[in-house]
């Protein structure tokens, strides 16, 4: 795991995580379009938990990618489902700011314990 662990916990890397999720649905998004596209989605959990496990971060989300189930199967082969698409990544992305607030409030807490305030 990353050498920063025990600074920032788990937190680090489920920005990183979260990261990478977002990439992948916007990859979604954006071919929403294209016939015979696949969506994929990482299973989250399943990525952290490998992670903290000890498998790098990259790793864990790439052996955690499935191919998601469409409700309404299209014509043309397309998995993509604008709409669920759009949500999961709105709601990634609430989640990624919301760590990445917590891992700025821990890294003003140092600088401030550094400078003696």
């Amino acid at each position: 795991m990353a050498g920063n662990e025990g600074l920032f916990g788990i937190h680090g890397t489920a920005l990183a995580l979260r990261s990478q999720r977002l990439s992948l649905l916007a990859s979604n998004i954006a071919n929403a379009a294209t016939p015979g596209y696949q969506a994929r989605d990482i299973d989250f959990g399943q990525a952290l938990a490998r992670a903290s496990r000890g498998m790098d971060a990259g790793s864990a989300a790439e052996s955690s990618v499935a191919y998601r189930v469409p409700l309404t199967p299209s014509v043309d082969g397309n998995t993509v489902e604008l709409s669920t698409e759009q949500t999961l990544f709105a709601e990634n992305a609430v989640q990624y700011r919301t760590t990445l607030t917590f891992l700025e409030g821990r890294i003003s807490t140092i600088r401030r314990a550094l400078k003696g305030e």
